[in-house]
């Protein structure tokens, strides 16, 4: 059974809402018995006209491990 953080990028807006809101986040549980219990705390927050352009803004961040460690420090979570 694989375990670790896992980054993503979670739609926080309804589906067919405009402006498409999402947030980037790190679940620290993920694969483990506690996955899937809460919410993370939000990295980042982006509003965009779509989902593609939320995408655009936040997938970067969420491939740089270099930047994902120091959102994490920043907000006091590492």
């Amino acid at each position: 059974m694989a375990h670790g953080p896992a980054v993503r990028i979670r739609r926080t807006s309804e589906p067919g809402l405009m402006p498409v809101t999402a947030v980037l986040e790190v679940d620290r549980r993920a694969g483990t018995p506690r996955e899937g219990i809460g919410t993370p705390p939000p990295l980042m927050h982006c509003e965009a006209a779509s989902e593609a352009a939320v995408l655009s803004e936040l997938e970067p961040h969420a491939r740089d491990d270099r930047v994902i460690v120091q959102l994490l420090r920043e907000r006091g979570l590492r």
